[in-house]
């Protein structure tokens, strides 16, 4: 469903990426773990074209989009939901979604009008903020909600362009770890169709959702395996100096 051949990308003599390739099926759960400054999000911003890679493909449902815009990949379904949130503080929490739902649908015209007014648009917000339990929230400005439910919405948002593949920069940054619980709980309800790569610093929350985990250090893929493959990996222990332990 996403691919990546040998993605490199360099800011004069610093190495950020080098000749990563990856591969994840439809479905599938990937996080992307390392230490800062490993590459990982200059990794996401190539997957969705604000980065244009030196060297390297990036391929979506088979599709060779490399040279394509940000917005043309999220027409074609590649979502991404952001470490800073990204939102409208002046609108209502059903207004952001809405927004979101009007270009999925097509609405261009007067977006504003179309994601308070239309059918479609309406049902789309309906389902999605029933997916991220947002429901309590959706007359609330965004500016009065609490930063857990700002992440909520910022996985919502993302979601309501329909999708194939998502991907999320650490949803659970700034989060206590009850919130980071209830993050664990709504990627475990999302549809099993949809395919995730979320880069994340949260061990436990890693490893409880991945299907797989890839490992970057120093702009290389350094592993690439299942969760019970990572636990058992000195390297990754050596790269988190004993984090692995408690994970």
């Amino acid at each position: 469903m996403l691919e990546t051949r040998n993605l490199s990308k360099s800011f004069g003599a610093i190495h950020v990426t080098r000749n990563v390739s990856l591969k994840l099926e439809r479905g599938e759960r990937r996080v992307i773990l390392g230490p800062n400054g490993a590459g990982k999000t200059t990794l996401f911003n190539q997957l969705v074209g604000e980065i244009t890679p030196d060297e390297g493909q990036v391929f979506l449902a088979g599709e060779d989009v490399t040279a394509l815009s940000v917005q043309a990949r999220a027409r074609r379904g590649l979502s991404r939901s952001y470490q800073k949130n990204t939102l409208f503080d002046g609108l209502t929490v059903e207004e952001n979604l809405g927004l979101a739902a009007s270009v999925t649908h097509g609405h261009w015209h007067n977006i504003r009008y179309d994601s308070l007014t239309r059918r479609d648009v309406q049902d789309t917000v309906r389902e999605v903020a029933e997916q991220v339990r947002l429901m309590p929230y959706l007359h609330a400005r965004v500016s009065d909600v609490s930063y857990g439910v700002r992440r909520q919405l910022e996985v919502g948002v993302a979601l309501a362009t329909r999708p194939l593949v998502l991907l999320m920069d650490e949803p659970t940054s700034g989060v206590g770890p009850e919130m980071a619980k209830g993050f664990h709980d709504l990627l475990n309800d999302l549809p099993r169709d949809l395919t995730l790569l979320i880069i994340e610093h949260d061990m436990d929350l890693a490893f409880a959702v991945a299907d797989s985990i890839t490992v970057l250090n120093y702009g290389e893929v350094v592993f690439d395996g299942s969760p019970e493959e990572a636990r058992g990996s000195s390297l990754l222990k050596d790269i988190y100096l004993g984090a692995w332990e408690d994970a």
